[in-house]
């Protein structure tokens, strides 16, 4: 095991760095840190500790095109999960999660780890490293998070890429990479944990910042840097209160009638089908399938070249066509995609939540985030505004439902 630096004793020099994580060198962020770093020492016995940061991730542009191959841009934020850790010299991982307890994984025993629990994304992250030809081994470590679950920002992912990370930076010279950081987690999560997840999320927090995702190439993701980082606008994620329980089917559909129009053309996926000759045929096509998928085909197309000129208005600091861009994928979200409400349900949450905040949104432009027919909407507004529009926003919804977030420059990292 060869580290090349050595672990904190006094964590002031770490507070440098919360510019390039969380925006801003806030006093709260202070008190969180050495919170945590007293926790550590007290709870495994040490005197000093490593410190590593995972963040959460928003989807900008991009609504529900990485499983037919298309282009998503999204972004780490300034809310993550921090770890304090040291090596314990065992082959067991020790993490002692706020909130939640102590997971004990020890890695050279073959006892079967309960599906969905965090011990298990522990043990699938372990297993993929050494699938990778990688090392691991043990480490204790006391965990935070205000990467909140069931948000839309991936919590999940965040543990998962944390764990990676510890285990590159203790085992492996820092020498497994942003992209096997994202494979090896995706890796974790779907055969581990048992989510049938795709790159998105662990791609995001992997490499931070404002990034632009293409899953044209199947089973791969290709990562383009968007140069701007937001730094006038304000991210406000509004959770709508919905439960996604029993939706599976819902979510499910999107892809699935996506592929049914790609069979017509004898092809697996939408990307596998040029725009103009989707067009060019849709009226030959439009009595083989149902309106929904015909109509949810039409978003891939427009969402795809969306996402490419959301990209080209940033780069040119054009924010009125990236504001217009953003509605624009909201519009289509509601009424071709149709992900913003169930059918079958009088619940409208989503739309409400929408409609509400248009209300108050001053220079600014929102719409569903994820997955949708339950869940979150993202807002976009400029910061001059901002602080009014989350007191409102908290006012209606709750303190606890309104999310404000920055960009994240970093990706996951030990600090």
């Amino acid at each position: 095991m060869l580290i090349q630096k050595n672990p904190y004793s006094d964590i002031t020099p770490v507070f440098d760095k919360f510019f390039d994580l969380y925006g801003e060198k806030s006093q709260a962020q202070i008190d969180r840190y050495n919170q945590a770093f007293v926790e550590f020492k007290k709870r495994f016995n040490y005197n000093e500790a490593y410190v590593a940061s995972s963040s959460g991730r928003v989807e900008v542009c991009g609504n529900h095109t990485d499983h037919n191959g298309g282009k998503v841009v999204s972004c780490a934020i300034s809310l993550d999960s921090l770890a304090f850790f040291m090596p314990n010299n065992t082959n067991v991982i020790r993490v002692y999660s706020q909130g939640y307890g102590e997971i004990c994984v020890d890695l050279s025993s073959n006892t079967e780890i309960e599906v969905g629990s965090s011990a298990s994304l522990i043990k699938g992250v372990a297993v993929g490293l050494v699938n990778y030809g990688f090392k691991t081994g043990g480490f204790d470590a006391y965990l935070t998070s205000n990467v909140v679950g069931g948000a839309g920002i991936s919590s999940s992912a965040s543990f998962e890429t944390l764990v990676c990370e510890i285990l590159s930076f203790l085992y492996n010279d820092n020498k497994v990479s942003k992209k096997e950081n994202a494979i090896i987690s995706q890796y974790a999560e779907n055969v581990y944990f048992g989510k049938p997840c795709g790159l998105l999320d662990q791609t995001a927090i992997a490499f931070g910042g404002l990034k632009k995702l293409d899953f044209k190439n199947k089973g791969e993701i290709e990562v383009s840097d968007v140069n701007c980082d937001l730094s006038g606008y304000t991210l406000v994620l509004i959770n709508t209160g919905g439960s996604h329980a029993d939706l599976t089917e819902e979510y499910a559909a999107i892809p699935r009638e996506m592929k049914q129009v790609a069979s017509l053309f004898g092809k697996e996926r939408l990307i596998e089908i040029e725009d103009y000759e989707f067009f060019d045929n849709i009226t030959k096509i439009k009595d083989k399938v149902s309106d929904r998928a015909l109509l949810r085909a039409i978003h891939f197309y427009e969402e795809n070249s969306r996402v490419d000129g959301l990209v080209l208005a940033l780069e040119n600091s054009d924010y009125v066509s990236f504001l217009d861009l953003i509605k624009q994928s909201g519009l289509s979200s509601m009424w071709k995609l149709q992900n913003c409400m169930v059918p079958s349900s009088n619940d409208q949450l989503i739309p409400r939540a929408l409609a509400i905040s248009s209300k108050y949104l001053i220079n600014g432009a929102n719409r569903v985030h994820g997955g949708g027919f339950a869940g979150t909407i993202l807002n976009i507004i400029d910061n001059r505004f901002s602080e009014q529009f989350i007191s409102k926003m908290k006012e209606i919804f709750g303190e606890q439902m309104v999310l404000p977030l920055k960009v994240r420059k970093k990706g996951v990292c030990v600090l």
